[in-house]
């Protein structure tokens, strides 16, 4: 053989290597994180609930005082359970609730466990919306880690969200942003 054809070999050699490395690489893209599939909108949602805990309260900071009748109502769910203490103010017609020992793990938030998605049950096709490929995901879930006292009657009849949520039936809906990291739960 000459040099030219071993030449011509090693270069032929050469590029088959190369488009074969391409090809690998495009048919291992098609199964990224990126893709518009329902695994990946689990993966997506789960990694962001598991640093999202469902809570009771937002925005409460204890001492709290209320004359509300439908706050007292889930304020003394929380007593029953033992998280919160209650003293009232006859002559005002106030109750000041106040954090208790027991209390103090889940206060001031009362946070009860963090979804982890059981089905996506649709989607919308992807399209541009604040500068990220966004689709709009329906799923179900189930709670994880969810304390004693979220499942008491008493909290479960005064907080009706708390309720569906722990039933193991709830469904919600989520924005998920496309971005080179994979799909994401925008900010």
């Amino acid at each position: 053989m000459s040099d030219h054809h071993n030449a011509q070999s090693k270069l032929f050699s050469a590029i088959i290597a190369v488009l074969s490395a391409a090809l690998l690489t495009a048919s291992l893209g098609c199964n990224s994180k990126t893709k518009p599939t329902p695994e990946n909108f689990t993966a997506a949602l789960n990694k962001w609930f598991l640093e999202h805990s469902d809570c009771l309260l937002s925005n409460t900071r204890f001492p709290y005082e209320t004359s509300n009748r439908a706050e007292i109502k889930q304020f003394n769910s929380l007593v029953k359970a033992q998280l919160l203490e209650v003293h009232e103010e006859a002559s005002i017609h106030v109750s000041r609730y106040t954090v208790s020992a027991s209390g103090a793990r889940y206060a001031p938030r009362f946070c009860y466990g963090h979804r982890v998605v059981s089905s996506i049950d649709s989607s919308t096709p992807p399209a541009v919306a604040n500068g990220f490929p966004e689709t709009q995901v329906t799923y179900h879930y189930i709670m994880q880690d969810v304390p004693i006292w979220a499942k008491t009657t008493e909290v479960q009849v005064a907080f009706p969200k708390l309720a569906t949520a722990t039933s193991g039936q709830a469904s919600d809906h989520a924005t998920l942003a496309q971005t080179l990291a994979g799909w994401q739960v925008p900010d």
